[in-house]
C-alpha cells in the first residue's frame, strides 16, 4: 500500500502549488540569506518550498485555507531559525484560527505534529516504516520489546509490517496526536509500530496457524480506531512483564496481617498503572475494642491514610500519581468522620485529600432516606464478635433481617453506635458532592441482584470508575478487569456484530498473557475470567444520524446490539475454548443473561426475542468464558485519541480549549460541523436525560457504566422562561433517587457548573432538601 509517507517525500521534491502568499515575500526578499538548523544539527538556507509543501500536504482534503496559515507564518520566520521551531510555529498559526466555524484546523496542526514525529524518527533511526521486522529485533535485543513478539518468525512478523498503513496516522487531531505520541509511544516508535505490536501480542494465544489472521483483524480495528485499547493495555502490552489489567478491588479484612498485605497489592497495582479500590468496611470502627481494650482503636481514616501516602508514592512510574477508592458501606461507625476526612478543618492526621472516597449504599438505607426515618451507625467489629454476624458481605434481604436484628440489641448486646437521620446523612453526602464532586455512590443492592456469581460471593463495592465488579474475598480473590471500548463515532450498524466479537476475544486473550500483580488478581482472572467491553462515543453517533439523548429506543436497541453479540461471542468462546471456572451453578449456567435477568425479560423487552431465547440455550449447553463481558469506562483522555467523545455521556461543550502543557488546545466532537445542533452539551441538559439514557443501556451492560451527573446551578439554565428559576437540592436529591430507582448501579463524579458569584449552594440545601 503506497504511504503517506512516502508520498510525502516525492512532495517534498514538487512543491507544487505557486499562488501566491505571504510566504513568497521571502522569495522577494532574499529567504536564502536566512539559515536554518535542520532536526540532525547541519545548515541550510530556508527553503520557501519545502514549508509550501508541508502546509498544502497538511491542509489536504480538510475545509480549510492553505493560504490562511501561510500567512499567519511569515511574522515569525527568522534567520537561525530550527526546522523544529517552524513545525511549532505551523502548529500554533494552526491553532489559533480553530474555531467552532472552522473546527477543521485541529486536523491540520495533528497532521502537523504527526509529520514532525515522523521526521524525528527518521533523524534518530533512519528509517520510518519500511523496515517492521528490524524494528522488532533490535527493540527485543534492547528489552524495549517483549521476547514473545519472536514466536513469529522473521517471513511473518515481515508480513505483519506490509499490512502497514501510515495514512491512519494522520486522522488524529492535535488533541489525539500529542496524547497518542506523549503517553503511549516508546522512544524511537511510530504509532503504526505500536499498534501493529499490540495486536501481534494480543494473537500470541492463538492456534499458530490462526495467530496472523486474527492479528491483522485486531491491528486493523484497532488502527482505524474502532476499537480503543485500555490505557495499561495499550502503555504496558509491548513491555516485557507488563500488566494489562485496569481496575481493581481489593478487600482488607480486620487485622493486621490483611490491612499491611492489602497496602502492599495497592502499592503493585499502582506500580503497574492499575487504578485500586479497596473496601474497608469490615475494620473495626473509632472507639472500638482492640487486644480486649476499650476505646482503643482509631477506626477506618488511619488505614485510609496510609493507602492515601501510598497512591502519592507508588507513582505508576513517574507518569502520574497512584489513583485509590476506598469504600465504605453506609453503616459503618465512622461514616461521618470519613465524609470529613477531606476538608480543611480538623486534625489533618486524620485527613486523606488525594484518594477518592466512595459510599456503598443499601435499598434499605435509601428507603429511610425517602421517608426521612433514623438510621443506624454501627461497629462491625461488635457485630461480629456479640452477634456473629459480618454485616460487610450482606446486602438485600438478608442485610434487612441482620440489620433489623442488630437495631433490636442497641442497647444491650451493642453499644457502640450512632443514631442519624438518613435524611440529614444524605444532605451530608449531597453538600459534599456539590463541594467537591465525592463521595462516589454505590448501589449495593442492584450490584448484587445482578451478579451472577452470587452463588459463590459477593462484590463489596465498585471499582475506581464505577463500571467495573465482581466477587471478592479477602485473602483469597481480588477483582480485576481488563477493559476495551468500540468507538462509535466509527462504526457503522453492520459492523457491531463483528466489532464486539473482536473485542471480546481481544479481552479473552489478554487474561492469559498479562502478568497479575499479586496472587489474589490472579487467582480470581483464572476463577472468573473478567472483561469489559465498552462504549464511547454515543453523542457522535447519535448526532451523525441527526438524533439525540431523548431517542431512547434507538439508544436502547444500539446497546441491545452491543450486549447481545458480545454475550453470544463468550459463549462462542466457551466452546471452543472452555466456561470460566465458577460457570456451575451461576445465573449464567441457568440460562439467566445480562444482568442476571430470566429470559422471559428479554421475550418481553428485546428487539429481536427469538436469538436471545437461543443463546440462553447455548449458554445452559456450552456454558460461558467470561463470568462478566460489558461495563462502560469514562474514557476521558482515551476518547481524544480516539476522536470521539468520551463514554456514552453527552458532550461537555461543543467547542472549546482545554488548557494543557503545551497551550491551550481546542477541543470539538467530529461531525460537529455537519450535525451541531444534535449534540446536546451536558453543561446546560437536564441530567433526568442523562439518567434515563444510562437506565436504558444498563439494562444491555452486564457490569457497570461510569455515569456522571453535570448540574448547572446559574439562574434560568433548565426554564429560560423563568429567568430566577435556579436548580435547588430537592431537584438534585430527586435526580439521585431517580438514578437508584431506575436501576442505575453508581454515581460517579457530581460536576457542578455555576459562576462565580453565584449564592453558596449550601444555603439552598438547607432551605430546599426538606
Amino acid at each position: 500500500m503506497q504511504s503517506t509517507v512516502s508520498n510525502f517525500s516525492q512532495q517534498n521534491n514538487n512543491p507544487g502549488d505557486t499562488n501566491t502568499s505571504h510566504l513568497n515575500h521571502y522569495s522577494n526578499l532574499g529567504a536564502s540569506k536566512i539559515k536554518v538548523e535542520r532536526r540532525d544539527g547541519s545548515w541550510a538556507a530556508l527553503d520557501i518550498g519545502k514549508i509550501r509543501a508541508v502546509v498544502s500536504w497538511a491542509c489536504s482534503g480538510k475545509d480549510v485555507n492553505s493560504i490562511a496559515l501561510e500567512a499567519g507564518l511569515t511574522t515569525r520566520l527568522r534567520d537561525g531559525i530550527t526546522t523544529k521551531d517552524i513545525q511549532n510555529n505551523l502548529i500554533n498559526c494552526t491553532l489559533e484560527m480553530c474555531s467552532p466555524q472552522e473546527p477543521d484546523w485541529r486536523y491540520v496542526a495533528g497532521r502537523l505534529h504527526i509529520w514532525s514525529l515522523w521526521k524525528n524518527i527518521l533523524v534518530s533511526r533512519g528509517y520510518q516504516y519500511d523496515k517492521y521486522e528490524f524494528t522488532v529485533q533490535t527493540k527485543v535485543e534492547n528489552r524495549q520489546y517483549d521476547k514473545r513478539l519472536l514466536t513469529y518468525s522473521l517471513e511473518e512478523l515481515k508480513e505483519a509490517g506490509s499490512w502497514i498503513n501510515s495514512d491512519w496516522d494522520i486522522d488524529y487531531d492535535y488533541a489525539g496526536a500529542v496524547l497518542l505520541s506523549s503517553r503511549y509511544l516508546l522512544p524511537d516508535e511510530l504509532p503504526q509500530e505500536a499498534l501493529l505490536t499490540c495486536a501481534l501480542l494480543l494473537a500470541i494465544v492463538e492456534a499458530p496457524q490462526n495467530r496472523l489472521p486474527w492479528a491483522k483483524r485486531f491491528y486493523e480495528a484497532i488502527a482505524t480506531r474502532k476499537i480503543s485499547l485500555a490505557t495499561p493495555i495499550l502503555a504496558n502490552l509491548r513491555v516485557p512483564e507488563g500488566s494489562l489489567t485496569s481496575c481493581f478491588i481489593i478487600a482488607i479484612d480486620d487485622d493486621l496481617e490483611s490491612i499491611c498485605e492489602g497496602v502492599t497489592n495497592a502499592a503493585r497495582i499502582s506500580k503497574n498503572g492499575g487504578g485500586v479500590g479497596a473496601n474497608v468496611s469490615r475494620i473495626r470502627a473509632t472507639g472500638s475494642w482492640v487486644m480486649g481494650k476499650a476505646n482503643a482503636s482509631g477506626g477506618i481514616i488511619p488505614w485510609v491514610k496510609l493507602l492515601n501516602d501510598t497512591a502519592i508514592a507508588v507513582n505508576q512510574g513517574g507518569r502520574r500519581a497512584g489513583a485509590i477508592t476506598i469504600s465504605v458501606d453506609i453503616w459503618h461507625l465512622d461514616i461521618p468522620e470519613f465524609l470529613e476526612m477531606q476538608t480543611e478543618n480538623g486534625d489533618q492526621r486524620r485527613k486523606a485529600y488525594d484518594v477518592f472516597p466512595q459510599l456503598v449504599l443499601t435499598d434499605e438505607f435509601m428507603r429511610r432516606v425517602e421517608n426521612k426515618q433514623e438510621w443506624t451507625l454501627v461497629d462491625p467489629y461488635e457485630v461480629r464478635t456479640k452477634l456473629g454476624i459480618e454485616l460487610a458481605e450482606l446486602w438485600g434481604e438478608e442485610f434487612e433481617r441482620a440489620y433489623t436484628l442488630i437495631e433490636s440489641e442497641l442497647g444491650n448486646k451493642i453499644t457502640l453506635y450512632k443514631k442519624i437521620n438518613a435524611r440529614e446523612l444524605f444532605k451530608n453526602i449531597m453538600r459534599s458532592q456539590i463541594e467537591t464532586g465525592m463521595p462516589y455512590l454505590a448501589f449495593k443492592d442492584t450490584i448484587n441482584r445482578a451478579n451472577p456469581n452470587k452463588h459463590v460471593g459477593y462484590i463489596p463495592s465498585v471499582n475506581l470508575c464505577t463500571e467495573s465488579f465482581s466477587n471478592v474475598d479477602p485473602r483469597k480473590e481480588s477483582h480485576c478487569c481488563n477493559l476495551v471500548s468500540l468507538n462509535l463515532a466509527n462504526i457503522e450498524e453492520s459492523e457491531i456484530g463483528y466489532l464486539s466479537s473482536l473485542a471480546v476475544r481481544i479481552l479473552d486473550n489478554t487474561i492469559d498473557i498479562t502478568n497479575p500483580p499479586f496472587s489474589y488478581a490472579k487467582a480470581h482472572n483464572d476463577r472468573y475470567r473478567t472483561i469489559g467491553v465498552g462504549c464511547m462515543g454515543l453523542a457522535d453517533w447519535l448526532a451523525k444520524r441527526f438524533l439525540t439523548y431523548d431517542d431512547i429506543n434507538a439508544i436502547s436497541q444500539l446497546f441491545e446490539e452491543v450486549g447481545y453479540w458480545c454475550t453470544h461471542t463468550s459463549m462462542e468462546l466457551s466452546k471452543e475454548r472452555g466456561a470460566y471456572n465458577a460457570f456451575a451453578g451461576s445465573d449464567w449456567s441457568k440460562g439467566k443473561l445480562i444482568g442476571s435477568k430470566p429470559v422471559d425479560w428479554f421475550i418481553e423487552n428485546a428487539s429481536q426475542k427469538e436469538r436471545w431465547v437461543e443463546l440462553s440455550e447455548n449458554i445452559k449447553t456450552y456454558g460461558i468464558r467470561n463470568s462478566h463481558i460489558t461495563a462502560i469506562a469514562p474514557n476521558t483522555s482515551s476518547s481524544l485519541v480516539q476522536g470521539c467523545t468520551a463514554s456514552i455521556l453527552p458532550v461537555y461543550s461543543r467547542f472549546f480549549y482545554d488548557k494543557w502543557a503545551k497551550g491551550t488546545v481546542p477541543i470539538a466532537p467530529p461531525f460537529i460541523k455537519e450535525s451541531f445542533w444534535f449534540y446536546h452539551e451536558n453543561k446546560v441538559l437536564d441530567q433526568q436525560k442523562v439518567i434515563k439514557a444510562v437506565s436504558a443501556i444498563q439494562e444491555w451492560i452486564d457490569t457497570g457504566i461510569s455515569m456522571e451527573l453535570l448540574f448547572n446551578l446559574n439562574k434560568g439554565i433548565y426554564l429560560p422562561e423563568e429567568p430566577e428559576s435556579s436548580l435547588s437540592a430537592t431537584d438534585i436529591f430527586k435526580m439521585f433517587v431517580t438514578a437508584w430507582k431506575n436501576g442505575c448501579k453508581a454515581i460517579y463524579y457530581v460536576r457542578t457548573v455555576q459562576k462565580d458569584d453565584f449564592k453558596d449552594f449550601d444555603n439552598t440545601c438547607t432551605s430546599c432538601a426538606n
